[in-house]
């Protein structure tokens, strides 16, 4: 058996990955679940490996993007005094 823990929400992914999570029996956000080592279920876990933790894995959250780095503001639009 393998122990799985959803660690990150489904919000903003893909419907087929938020289908993967409900075809593991993942309800609710860090919920632990027994499922059996078949090679379906791996294939699964290692599909949304960046949203469940497998115990006796290490678990690391994605870090942000690159591109979502804050960017200045334009000096022209800002000094109107607004």
């Amino acid at each position: 058996m393998i122990v799985a823990t959803w660690k990150k929400s489904t919000i903003g992914h893909p419907e087929e990955t938020r289908a993967t999570i409900r075809s593991l029996g993942f309800r609710r956000l860090n919920q632990k679940r027994e499922l059996p080592d078949t090679p379906a279920v791996r294939g699964m876990l290692k599909k949304v490996s960046f949203m469940v933790a497998v115990d006796g894995q290490p678990f690391e959250r994605p870090r942000r993007a690159r591109y979502k780095i804050p960017r200045t503001r334009s000096a022209k639009k800002h000094s109107r005094g607004r």
